[in-house]
């Protein structure tokens, strides 16, 4: 069924409570919360959870004694959304200034605008992108399916007297969290399996080095979940991209290089692939994204002519109220006038009034790019694994050029080039989480434009606590300290030096580029294959390995009802929204989908618990060494368990029909 004509659970003339002062307070809490817990997380561990399944979880609990509508919960579930985004755009630019030394402690004012600027501009280019995105695309918006699912489920079903709750999805976020707090909290079981194995020794230009061979795997249930959800086709491009850089480029680099001084086979892999070949990724991103931008020229310009017609006075086709945006209109004017606090933060910073002017329009413009590569790679994989960090890499290496063109050099220099791409970088955060988040809303029934304004209130919301975190977090244990080594802060700090130093790896992400033209001339998706060679290869494994059992399980309940075969099967949307009249396959499928909504929501809900353990200092762990292998039994129990609940759902709902 085409998008367009896509039915919600609440239809476009149906009319209920939605953008009220309860769900909106909801979002504010939400972001409060969820904004500094991953803030911490991301500068402690390099990473952030995606708080829209989580957040829709806790709006349920919050409204649930006022009892909601499940669009009030939407709203609601919106303000966690651009909490989580906001931070990931801030802890992965913001304190890189530190690392270089260009600051000394992170500055207040300065990181609350440059936080509230790229986070209002990433809600405003979304409008514009939401349909070319959300509507005009097959993209799957895995995380998007599951919070509709979780929200329908819990509140929907009660509305329609159709009984409250999924059995299957509470399996599985009972399982999920289980696994992760053991992982993360406990430490009982690894959570990551991976090893590198020598194969020989070779001789190459005139020298006799060793080769190795990467192997390893994330025991993740929520990657499990995510490849279940997107299927083995997409699933198959991210692990081809990671076989690509980890099980070819890098050993191949090692072999003829040998390992770095002093590193064990490991630590040699991990370096040369961060240091080397995951700019072949950042390199396949940019062609790919902007590749994908001109893909989608047609349907962006439909709202650009929108617009236009707007600014003239002229009269916009009216539309059902499920497809209604932010005024068109207004949102390029805001758009436009967020050129000038741009310019006035950047003259503050580099007192380089023309430079500054230029380079506002230019970042403005560059927000939407960033926003439309970051909104497809969360449509595509979700948006804890949205490698947000190398649209930041991309957006720092081209800001980066464009300074040195300038002839701007030095800690000033560095200072302006990480100002203007946080802005970006924001931008960009905000609109792949938030487009998740519309998506559960385009499944759902709720308006657009309700939407859109309850994420800026939420960053609004969010942007000075966020400052005060960062800056509290700063002084308590120090950017780059044992208690705080904020990862991605360094990798973009190096970036920064490497480019104003030039010591830049340029040949890698020209080899990445040329890599992503030769993908697009054999019609292969580019992004799926970047991600996969940016991203570590564990987290690409889990996700394969959920596709794999969504392929056999359809082989198997296509070869057991081929007498449905000549019916259009209903899409992943559609089984995340249908409670009656379901038939065999589709009650198999809707199972399926909500185990693996389940396993998504259960890891990212427990992964916040534990950021919040660990701000508080709550240590849990029982071991200090722990093992692998009963973390690997367990996720490989229940990789087996999410393909025979649908092949016995299937068969019951068969027999019972029957």
């Amino acid at each position: 069924m085409s998008r367009e004509n896509f039915q919600p659970l609440i239809p476009p003339e149906e009319t209920v409570p939605e953008l009220t002062l309860k769900a909106v307070l909801t979002g504010v809490i939400l972001a409060l919360i969820m904004g500094p817990a991953n803030a911490y997380l991301g500068l402690y561990a390099g990473m952030t959870v995606s708080a829209a399944v989580p957040g829709a979880i806790l709006a349920v609990a919050l409204l649930k004694p006022f009892k909601p509508t499940v669009l009030e919960v939407t709203l609601g579930m919106m303000g966690a959304a651009s909490g989580e985004a906001l931070a990931a755009g801030v802890i992965f630019t913001i304190p890189s200034l530190v690392v270089v030394g260009a600051w000394h402690h992170i500055h207040y004012v300065e990181t609350t605008l440059i936080a509230l600027i790229g986070g209002i501009l990433g809600v405003l280019w979304m409008v514009l992108l939401r349909r070319a995105l959300i509507v005009k695309t097959d993209l799957p918006f895995p995380e998007g399916i599951a919070v509709a699912a979780v929200i329908n489920t819990a509140i929907g079903g009660e509305e329609r007297g159709e009984g409250g709750g999924s059995l299957w999805m509470l399996i599985g976020a009972m399982l999920a969290a289980v696994v992760k707090f053991s992982q993360v909290s406990l430490n009982v079981f690894r959570g990551i399996v991976q090893k590198v194995y020598a194969v020989g020794s070779y001789g190459v230009l005139g020298k006799t080095n060793k080769g190795f061979f990467y192997g390893g795997t994330a025991a993740s249930p929520a990657l499990l979940g995510v490849g279940y959800i997107i299927g083995p086709r997409i699933a198959s491009f991210v692990f081809a991209g990671g076989l690509l850089g980890w099980v070819i480029i890098t050993p191949l680099i090692l072999l003829s290089t040998g390992l770095p001084p002093g590193a064990t086979p490991l630590q040699g892999f991990m370096e040369i692939w961060s240091d080397y070949v995951r700019y072949l990724g950042v390199g396949a991103m940019v062609v790919g994204g902007l590749y994908t931008i001109w893909a989608l020229r047609k349907n962006l310009g439909e709202g650009i002519r929108e617009a236009i017609i707007g600014l003239k006075g002229g009269t916009v086709e009216e539309k059902k109220r499920t497809d209604k945006d932010l005024d068109i209109k207004k949102v390029f004017l805001a758009i436009g006038f967020m050129v000038i606090p741009v310019f006035l933060i950047y003259a503050w910073l580099s007192n380089m009034y023309a430079v500054s002017l230029f380079m506002a329009i230019f970042l403005v413009i560059l927000t939407f790019i960033a926003s439309a590569i970051a909104g497809y790679m969360a449509g595509l994989l979700g948006s804890s694994n949205n490698p947000i960090s190398g649209v930041t890499v991309a957006v720092l290496l081209i800001v980066a050029l464009i300074m040195l063109a300038f002839g701007v050099r030095g800690t000033s220099g560095m200072v302006i080039v990480v100002g203007m791409a946080a802005v970006v970088c924001t931008g960009a955060a905000i609109s792949g989480d938030v487009l998740q988040s519309m998506a559960a809303g385009q499944m759902l029934g709720a308006t657009p434009w309700k939407q859109q304004l309850a994420e800026i209130i939420g960053v609004s919301a969010a942007a000075p606590v966020l400052a005060i975190v960062i800056q509290a977090l700063d002084k308590a244990y120090g950017i780059g300290s044992v208690n705080l080594p904020a990862p991605q802060a360094f990798l973009m700090g190096g970036i920064v030096k490497g480019v104003i130093g030039g010591q830049m790896v340029w040949p890698f992400v020209i080899a990445g580029a040329f890599l992503a033209i030769v993908l697009i001339l054999m019609d292969i998706p580019v992004l799926p294959v970047a991600i996969g060679i940016y991203l570590p290869f564990t987290l690409s494994v889990p996700i394969l390995a959920g596709g794999i059992i969504r392929a056999i399980v359809d082989r198997i309940l296509k070869k057991e009802s081929p007498e449905e075969e000549e019916e259009e099967e209903l899409s992943d949307w559609e089984m995340a929204i249908k409670t009656t009249g379901i038939k065999p396959k589709e009650k198999a499928h809707r199972v399926g989908l909500l185990f693996a909504a389940g396993l998504i929501a259960g890891e990212a809900l427990m992964g916040v618990i534990s950021a919040f353990l660990i701000i508080g200092h709550i240590n849990l762990k029982i071991m200090e060494s722990a093992p692998a292998w009963p973390g690997m039994l367990i996720w490989g129990y229940i990789a087996f368990l999410l393909g025979y609940v649908v092949i016995r759902e299937f068969r019951k709902a068969k027999a019972m029909a029957e």
